[in-house]
């Protein structure tokens, strides 16, 4: 979950996109989603507003919405998918995956970003269809097997819930998934929930041979609410913001992308990838301007909460 917007709006892939899903947007309206996510309809358009799946590089291939994203990472023994989304995202995931020539049920693992419901409230109706195995970053599998009863922030409101979900893995800061001859590593960046996963990998560039390093920002963001100072819910929110920054400064980004396309400005890079130039999803310059934002807005945060504090 994230409060952090781009200014740009892709109006063109949001045109194609529905043309290309308006089959997908009547499969959710005629598939409604539980009371606890129900209560949640007044969520932000670009959550549920299509956009044609592509491929960003090599064997992913994005798949999620304008604004909630999931990748799908392709091998010869199974696929593996990064964040449901919500539960009512779960007919426009599996249409994206068909849409580039994949079979849903080839999903072998299902990993998220972080236990917040718009990344993982539809991870049950998912390993429910493609008996995916779910792994989870272990400070965030409780908040996950109680449908986020458990979260820091969220727990008490019914519109944050979502259906609990058995994890069959759990994940530890560094553990690596491998499928085939893939490998993700998971990296601890906690903060904006205590279990947030950044994932990074290799992927091979066919055009010219060249490998690359993929980053999938769990989340920088600190949400409206957030206590950073005598958290007696989480007391190390604030270090562990800390933590994740400088996780983030330390690892090599070529392909640059997150938990929302915001994150990366999809909206602008998209329309460019078949444009004959290079592309666009190689980053490192705004992968490094993107946290040092963040970072900056995490600092601002903690200094206005201990000085209000101090008072």
């Amino acid at each position: 979950m994230s409060r952090y917007k781009s200014p740009v709006m892709a109006i063109v892939s949001i045109v194609l996109a529905a043309a290309m899903f308006g089959s997908v947007t009547r499969a959710q309206t005629a598939n409604p989603a539980p009371a606890t996510q129900a209560a949640n309809s007044g969520v932000p358009p670009d959550w549920v507003n299509p956009i044609p799946p592509h491929r960003v590089m090599g064997n992913i291939y994005y798949v999620g919405s304008e604004g909630l994203a999931s990748y799908l990472i392709t091998t010869p023994q199974g696929n593996i998918l990064i964040n449901s989304s919500l539960e009512a995202s779960v007919p426009l995931i599996q249409a994206s995956v068909e849409k580039l020539g994949f079979k849903f049920s080839a999903t072998k693992i299902l990993l998220i970003s972080h236990a917040h419901y718009d990344h993982c409230a539809g991870s049950a109706k998912i390993k429910a269809m493609t008996h995916a195995k779910y792994m989870v970053l272990d400070a965030d599998v409780p908040v996950v097997e109680s449908g986020g009863k458990k979260d820091f922030q969220y727990g008490d409101r019914p519109e944050d819930l979502y259906p609990a979900t058995k994890v069959d893995r759990v994940l530890r800061d560094g553990d690596e998934v491998r499928l085939g001859d893939i490998v993700l590593v998971a990296h601890k960046t906690a903060g904006h929930t205590m279990g947030c996963t950044t994932w990074t990998m290799k992927v091979r560039d066919e055009k010219n041979g060249k490998t690359y390093d993929v980053v999938i920002v769990g989340s920088p963001n600190v949400n409206p609410g957030y206590k950073l100072v005598n958290n007696n819910a989480y007391p190390e929110i604030a270090k562990d913001y800390e933590h994740a920054f400088a996780v983030w400064k330390s690892l090599p980004c070529d392909i640059f992308l997150g938990a929302h396309g915001a994150y990366y400005d999809m909206a602008t890079k998209y329309p460019k990838l078949n444009t004959g130039g290079d592309n666009p999803f190689i980053d490192p310059r705004g992968y490094k301007a993107y946290i040092a934002d963040r970072e900056s807005a995490f600092q601002e945060e903690l200094k206005k909460q201990q000085a209000a504090n101090t008072k």
